[in-house]
């Protein structure tokens, strides 16, 4: 299991109707990547903000076809999560 160290941060995520977003940042404690566009399960659209005081990171993904997943986990340096086929997508997805 990776420690809480080793997990990749969201660098960047241009989704900016979701409610943990702040300026690019993404302040969820974790977001999941699955579905099948590598969707980022955690987006959420509501009317008010929250999250945590620094930048979210990868907690799992799904996605056992993109190249940096390696038992569920995420070993990408860091993720950008934005528009792609839904309004909130990791655009670090790579396929194998």
């Amino acid at each position: 299991m990776t420690s809480l160290q080793d997990m990749p941060q969201v660098q960047d995520c241009a989704v900016s109707s979701c409610s943990y977003n702040a300026e690019h940042n993404c302040h969820a404690g974790a977001i999941t990547v699955g579905g099948d566009h590598a969707h980022c399960g955690t987006f959420v659209e509501i009317s008010f903000r929250g999250g945590l005081d620094r930048n979210g990171m990868v907690g799992a993904c799904h996605r056992a076809d993109c190249v940096h997943n390696d038992k569920l986990e995420c070993h990408a340096p860091g993720v950008r999560v934005g528009p792609g086929t839904d309004a909130a997508d990791c655009l670090t997805y790579e396929a194998r």
